[in-house]
């Protein structure tokens, strides 16, 4: 049986601030199957949790995050995590990164080996940031960010091995999906947070659907089940 993968983005930031342990914590309180956080460096090369380069938005510093230190940035922002103190909130279930900074990647890729998480985790981003996950580990599991209606080149497919397409939601129909799976890969969509589209993207026959509303998708999932697409079989 298919049953679209519930993926809580930055953890579930309606209750609580996104990507902080407490908001990790909710979503898996809440049935995430997975939760997606964002890394970034500190100076001193340390992956912590943050999807903005500053600290302007969420805690009220103008001031990047790789221009401080790991104790400078805990001085001002103590809510912000480390990728292991965020691995160590989400050990029951998977733990999608993503990783808007490609410099980022080899220290988040040791940071993940050192937590015995590999299993768990799978990674997300443009095809420059995964090109870093693939040299860094050959075998990890893989999601290409796509952001456009013009089709994934096969050349960038056969270089990257991505086992999941991972588009904006308003990009997909149902024929792309189903391309996709022929292809052999899965599709995750991003970012729904009405009902109404959740259902819409099952209906495609989407594999994982990514909100910040993840009581939402979980609820209306265990609601509807065998119905809007929820539940199926394997494409």
């Amino acid at each position: 049986m298919r049953v679209v993968t519930a993926v809580a983005h930055r953890g579930a930031p309606f209750v609580a601030r996104e990507n902080t342990l407490p908001s990790f914590r909710a979503a898996v309180t809440a049935g995430a199957d997975a939760v997606e956080l964002d890394v970034r460096l500190t100076r001193d090369r340390i992956p912590v949790v943050l999807h903005d380069r500053t600290l302007a938005r969420l805690w009220g510093h103008d001031v990047a995050v790789a221009a401080l230190t790991r104790q400078r940035l805990a001085s001002l922002a103590a809510g912000v995590p480390t990728l292991a103190e965020a691995l160590a909130a989400t050990r029951a279930v998977r733990t999608l990164i993503d990783l808007p900074d490609p410099a980022a990647v080899p220290a988040t890729v040791a940071a993940v080996r050192e937590a015995g998480a590999a299993e768990r985790v799978y990674y997300c981003g443009g095809p420059v940031a995964m090109r870093g996950v693939r040299a860094a580990d050959p075998g990890a599991e893989v999601a290409l960010s796509w952001d456009r209606a013009a089709p994934v080149r096969p050349t960038l497919l056969e270089e990257l091995r991505p086992r999941w397409l991972n588009y904006g939601f308003g990009l997909l129909t149902a024929p792309l999906v189903a391309r996709a799976h022929a292809d052999g890969r899965l599709v995750s969509a991003w970012t729904a947070d009405r009902v109404r589209t959740m259902r819409r993207l099952a209906m495609m026959g989407v594999d994982a659907i990514t909100t910040n509303h993840i009581e939402r998708l979980v609820r209306d999932r265990a609601n509807a089940a065998g119905t809007h697409g929820w539940s199926g079989a394997v494409t």
